[in-house]
């Protein structure tokens, strides 16, 4: 049975995977297409391992999947829904580095 996770468990799965940058350039080339491990490595310029360990992570976080396909497995996004979350975020947050720079802001840990 499966079980839905609540809101704030949902953002903060996507606030973890969000944290590391190979993990968002995971996500944002699924977002592109479904891809095998091997091409997301190349594409990435990493290696296996490392492409498994946050494949692993994004897994565990419940935004990809992977589909067997013969021999091979293939990884997409767990929902459609998440290339628009992607799109929005990456949209709100440039939307907002253009109206506030890191010398406007009083905070030492400025994003």
């Amino acid at each position: 049975m499966l079980n839905l996770a609540s809101e704030v468990e949902v953002l903060t799965r996507f606030g973890r995977a969000l944290a590391d940058p190979i993990r968002c350039r995971l996500l944002l080339a699924l977002r592109e297409a479904p891809a095998h491990p091997s091409d997301l490595a190349e594409q990435l310029g990493i290696s296996r391992t490392r492409l498994s360990n946050h494949l692993a992570c994004l897994r565990d976080c419940g935004l990809v999947v992977a589909v067997p396909v013969g021999r091979r497995t293939r990884y997409e996004l767990a929902d459609k829904r998440l290339g628009h979350a992607l799109d929005d975020l990456r949209d709100a947050v440039v939307a907002v580095e253009a109206d506030r720079t890191c010398a406007d802001a009083d905070e030492k840990d400025c994003c």
